[in-house]
Parts: structure tokens; sequence; C-alpha cells
């Protein structure tokens, strides 16, 4: 079963909720973690704060690229992570993409030299805290909304 919503380009999305016997096969990852009883974010150059995520690389599982991914954006490292859900969305003018989407615990955050595409890590209780004028257009997206109500509701964040 899956969910249908319209992206800000008008492009179809589907959004299915996964299991831990579903095996992630997209080829992007978006991460929701939660550190000291706050979500992490991230601040990207471009399109402002968001949740860490990002391509997988040649040979790469999903659960590696979200460790890399994770620490690349914030710095932060893993203490237990599980695939809650997929998306895929179906662009008229580009290439579609499968995304597999994960919520995390995280151990430790240590400062890095360089966050490379983003600004380095960002720390709120919720989405509605973040300044409308810092939100990156993906934390207005139904999909990824969609995934933080179903880390809530798994009780992974209140």
């Amino acid at each position: 079963m899956y969910m249908k919503f319209k992206d800000k380009d008008n492009d179809n999305v589907y959004l299915s909720y996964k299991d831990k016997e579903d095996i992630a096969d997209g080829n992007h990852v978006l991460i929701i973690p939660k550190y000291k009883n706050q979500l992490l974010f991230t601040n990207h150059k471009l399109r402002g704060v968001e949740f860490p995520g990002g391509k997988k690389e040649d040979g790469e599982t999903s659960e590696v690229a979200v460790a890399r991914e994770l620490f690349e954006e914030t710095g932060a490292k893993i203490a237990h992570c599980e695939y809650i859900a997929q998306y895929e969305v179906q662009r008229t003018n580009g290439l579609s993409f499968t995304k597999d989407v994960f919520m995390v615990n995280v151990s430790e955050i240590s400062d890095q030299d360089d966050y490379l595409e983003t600004n380095g890590p960002l720390f709120y209780k919720n989405i509605a805290e973040i300044p409308e004028s810092k939100k990156s257009y993906l934390l207005k997206d139904d999909a990824i909304l969609h995934c933080l109500e179903r880390v809530i509701s798994l009780g992974f964040y209140k």
C-alpha cells in the first residue's frame, strides 16, 4: 500500500511505509535523526534547514550511505538505525529517484572542519520551531512530513 502526493514541481510522489523485514533498495537516503531528545537537522548551504541525506555512492548499501551522509553533513555517529519508509519521485522532466527513509538515534557528534555542502548540524524540538525563512522546501514536502509523523507514531520521537 502506498500514499500518493504531488511535490513542489507537480511530480507524482509515492510513499510506502517499511519495517525491519523490508530491504532498502533506493538510490537516495533521507535520515530523521534524534540526539539528546531533539531532532538533528543540517543547514544546507543553498536550500536551508533540512534533514540530512543524499545519493548512495556506487556499491553502497542504503545503511552505509546513511552513516556516511549523516557524518559528512553533521559530524554525527549512529547508535541505532531503522528503515521506516521509501518514496519514489516520478519526474516529468529529469531523472526519477527512489529514497529510503531511516530514523536514527545519534550516539555522538564531533565538530568537523568541513561539512561539505552544508553548514553543519542544527537542533530543534520540532519543525515548527524552525523559522519559515530558514526552512528548506524539503521540510514542507508531504512525503517527508508523513515520514516524520511515522517516526512519532512509532514512538521514536515525541
